[in-house]
């Protein structure tokens, strides 16, 4: 790499490659074939792109030379800063985002101040070039970062009308942390021979994680979360929830009982997005509760836990968790809270992922009472002192405190904090589930309805959206969702055999965004019944 760009990577305080880093920045430096990496959140791949692509860009030429989208605008701006750093010192290397929740017209003026890289959502991408705002006909380099994502959110129809936009002379590098089909048939369609790049086995998830869970039953879930935060006290993590109000519940919980938590979710504006997550950025907030649309595209560093409140239905869902977890070379612990008739879905994971996961107990309360004294030993052990600040203070502080003996006092200094946990967990009881399956609870999981629902990707609907959907009309009960497939008009998913009239009943007046929800079991064939006036048959 040119020593333009050394010199701003060493100053980012990075001194060594990733692995993926590691495979991709000679390849792409030294090949024009279109290129597959399979890499997980927080390994390094906007480097591993953005270096050999800076160091190639002809800045004698003012044309768009690369495009890079992404899923969500928070990745989309810090994508574009990454790049920018990296390429302070070349000086004349122009990067500008474009995405949706802010101004197009100053998003179109500064396209036209010679942009050499172009970085977007694909659906503010598309606008601008069905606009003719954006000519993009000579770019040497085409990025799907996060193309798993993008999919998952409803944007492959976006994706697809960009791809079929670009020359057929370029290099496209498409990275994803999984490989789900719809991947591997873009892919077929859109590149030519692609080179194959994986760091670890695909779809695995991080290495750095330890996988753990605790048994409960799904009405102590609260308070088994509450444990787990005590016992950790310096623990910062993600708090993930099925939906939008499930995650204002917990939330509002966890800040009335003094911990420092807020929610993120898709209620918020864009302004109190920023604001959340500007607390949580500088620790603020130890624990940040959202679901996984409101999630997406977020980049935290030194995350120690992920908690997953709910397990997702969709296994690639827990990787893309995870994965927020145990980054640059650190550990992480992503913790599952589940119930018996879970165990399933987690044994599913496992196999995905190639990851053990271990089963512990629920803290006790006194194993946190004990944690939560020597850890305010501790901080008051090594609490800086300001002598001068405090001499005033001092005389009447000794003067008031004088009857006390030396043990009194630990005792009663020590007693302020511990008491309050004491009160808690005194006689708190023990959350743990014993692991015992009936004949019944197996029957039941193995016998799945394929549902119908007139509800498609053109409607902007993906399977968190789904998943949230089905939850929001059945609150409180735990519905198992099997495989979901999001189609155009329409979608497909399975659910116990035992849930069907249930699910039938509660969406018998459902509307979404203005249109009514039709659900039904599935037919043979049912792609047939289905007409250009979205009517179900």
């Amino acid at each position: 790499l040119r020593k333009e760009i050394l010199k701003a990577v060493e100053e980012l305080g990075f001194t060594e490659l990733t692995p993926i880093q590691e495979k991709t920045i000679p390849y792409i430096l030294n090949s024009t074939r279109d290129l597959i990496a399979n890499a997980q959140t927080g390994t390094g791949k906007t480097a591993a792109f953005g270096l050999p692509m800076i160091q190639q860009i002809d800045t004698g030429i003012n044309e768009t030379q690369a495009l890079v989208l992404c899923p969500t605008r928070e990745l989309c701006i810090q994508i574009t800063g990454d790049l920018k750093n990296f390429s302070k010192h070349l000086g004349k290397i122009n990067v500008v985002p474009v995405y949706g929740g802010a101004s197009i017209e100053k998003q179109i003026k500064e396209l036209k101040d010679n942009a050499h890289i172009v970085v977007g959502t694909p659906g503010r991408m598309l606008d601008i070039l069905n606009r003719k705002k954006l000519k993009i006909s000579k770019i040497k380099w085409l990025v799907l970062d996060e193309a798993d994502e993008m999919l998952s959110m409803g944007f492959k129809d976006d994706l697809e009308a960009i791809l079929a936009s670009t020359p057929d002379k370029k290099q496209t590098l498409l990275f994803s942390a999984t490989m789900p089909p719809e991947i591997s048939k873009i892919a077929k369609k859109y590149m030519t021979d692609p080179e194959e790049i994986g760091v670890g086995k695909r779809n695995s998830g991080a290495e750095n994680v330890h996988h753990i869970y605790y048994m409960v039953h799904s009405k102590d879930r609260y308070q088994a979360l509450k444990r787990i935060a005590d016992i950790h006290p310096d623990s910062y993590g993600i708090v993930f929830c099925r939906t939008r109000s499930e995650t204002k519940e917990i939330a509002e919980k966890l800040i009335k009982d003094g911990y420092n938590a807020d929610a993120l979710h898709g209620d918020l504006s864009q302004a109190q997005r920023d604001q959340v997550m500007t607390r949580f950025r500088i620790r603020h907030l130890q624990l940040l509760v959202a679901t996984d649309v409101a999630a997406r595209g977020l980049d935290v560093n030194d995350l120690t836990h992920v908690i997953n409140y709910n397990l997702p239905d969709d296994p690639e869902v827990y990787i893309h968790r995870s994965g927020r977890t145990g980054r640059a070379g650190k550990k992480g612990i992503s913790v599952s809270f589940i119930h018996l008739k879970e165990k399933s879905k987690l044994q599913t994971i496992e196999r995905l992922t190639g990851k053990k996961f271990e089963q512990k107990m629920v803290p006790t309360g006194k194993e946190i009472c004990e944690k939560q004294l020597f850890n305010l030993i501790d901080r008051v052990e090594k609490t800086e002192l300001n002598q001068p600040k405090l001499e005033e203070y001092l005389p009447v502080i000794y003067k008031k405190l004088a009857w006390l003996s030396r043990e009194d006092l630990i005792n009663h200094f020590v007693s302020v904090e511990f008491n309050r946990f004491l009160s808690i967990y005194g006689n708190a009881p023990d959350l743990n589930v014993t692991e015992k399956y009936t004949k019944e609870d197996r029957n039941v999981f193995r016998k799945m309805s394929r549902v119908f629902i007139n509800l498609g990707s053109q409607d902007k609907v993906n399977k968190s959206d789904l998943i949230e959907l089905i939850n929001k009309q059945l609150p409180g009960k735990y519905v198992k969702i099997g495989k979901i497939e999001i189609l155009k008009k329409f979608s497909f998913f399975e659910i116990g055999q035992s849930d069907e009239n249930e699910i039938f009943s509660a969406f018998r007046k459902v509307k979404f965004r203005g249109m009514k929800v039709v659900v039904d079991r599935a037919k043979p064939k049912q792609e047939n019944t289905y007409d250009k006036k979205r009517q179900y048959k």
